[in-house]
């Protein structure tokens, strides 16, 4: 997104707003006359709850689609606010700026060429540098840096920089995904999820010249329901974005941004489970699994999975839990049994941690 672009109002808000009438009966020549537009607003007469006056309203109920004024109005603000949020971002001649001053504000070289700066040079470097960057320079930064130091008084210039780096760089991945959160409620749904996949393919450079147009579909699906199986334990059909930041899948997923490697290129791995051969392995696996091709697995056909080993009853007991069609498994549903069995060991710790929880909670009543 090209954030020194002008922001521009939404054609559709402002055809609803030529449209709004302010008034259900006619306006008189002489009402209008005396119209002061310069005069303050007047608060909307409304009962408020008495427990206001305790604890004050912290939540207010997003507008419905069918009331079009102010729903336009709430996503424009929402896209507004997104649009001034990424002007604040350093962009990397920035960056690059911000390196040179750190070098220029070191306090010392170690023998093995570490560069440290102290606490007075750092309030020397704030000073010399600009707002968008003080921004990230703070005080509570050094005191965080320095709590793991093991230099006395000084930190590594090369961890603030580090540090500034990763919080520009979640802070652009989480605007990015705001601007597919339509309620403004800080989730993305799985439709969401989907818009964002397809529009960032193009700029991931380690798939996008080997996605395939019938592939796509495939591989925005396989991704989209990693994301819901690690994030969406409750299956609430959305997931934070908060979430996804902190999981660590994004980050994972915008590594398939980075140029291949000569190595990488000849050799792909399966390291990154987005990776274009990653996917393809788990859609191969589908594929092989489907000997009738109708699109669907039966349980005759699952009973092939992996190494042939899954006893009927267990395979009963899939069949019974999982959403099916007429009995059988489409690939939605075959991803979520996949990625089960791939991570068993992360469900284990999961149900252990919530049975602890659980368990300390009821001790404590």
């Amino acid at each position: 997104m090209d954030t020194n672009a002008i922001m521009e109002l939404d054609p559709e808000l402002v055809k609803e707003f030529a449209c709004l009438q302010v008034s259900t009966r006619e306006i008189s020549a002489e009402e209008l006359a005396n119209f002061d537009e310069n005069a303050p607003l007047r608060p909307r007469s409304q009962v408020k709850h008495p427990s206001y006056k305790h604890v004050p309203q912290f939540f207010y109920v997003p507008p419905p689609p069918d009331d079009k004024l102010r729903y336009l109005l709430r996503r424009e603000a929402h896209s507004l606010f997104l649009q001034q949020q990424s002007e604040e971002l350093l962009d990397n001649d920035e960056l690059n700026e911000l390196w040179n001053k750190l070098e220029q504000h070191v306090t010392e070289t170690t023998a093995k060429k570490q560069q440290l700066i102290n606490y007075d040079d750092y309030c020397k470097l704030q000073s010399a540098i600009g707002k968008k960057c003080r921004r990230y320079l703070t005080a509570r930064l050094f005191a965080h840096l320095l709590s793991d130091s093991p230099y006395l008084g000084s930190v590594e210039i090369i961890s603030i920089f580090n540090f500034t780096m990763r919080k520009v760089f979640l802070t652009q991945c989480r605007i990015g995904l705001s601007f597919y959160d339509e309620v403004g409620q800080g989730y993305l749904r799985e439709f969401d999820m989907e818009n964002y996949i397809l529009d960032i393919i193009p700029t991931l450079k380690q798939i996008r010249d080997k996605m395939q147009p019938a592939f796509e579909k495939f591989y925005v699906c396989t991704v989209v329901k990693r994301f819901y199986f690690f994030l969406d334990h409750l299956r609430t059909g959305r997931i934070r974005i908060t979430d996804m930041l902190a999981s660590g899948l994004i980050n994972e997923l915008m590594e398939l941004r980075d140029e291949p490697t000569t190595t990488e290129s000849s050799q792909p791995s399966q390291s990154n489970c987005f990776s274009m051969t990653a996917v393809l392995a788990v859609y191969g696996s589908y594929l092989s699994l489907d000997l009738d091709h109708n699109g669907l697995l039966s349980k005759q056909e699952l009973a092939g999975y992996g190494s042939g080993t899954l006893t009927s009853i267990f395979l009963d007991r899939v069949f019974e839990e999982c959403h099916t069609y007429d009995g059988e498994m489409d690939y939605k549903t075959f991803l979520d049994f996949a990625f089960a069995l791939e991570n068993r060991q992360v469900l284990l710790r999961q149900c252990t941690i919530s049975s602890e929880c659980w368990t300390c909670s009821t001790l404590a009543t």
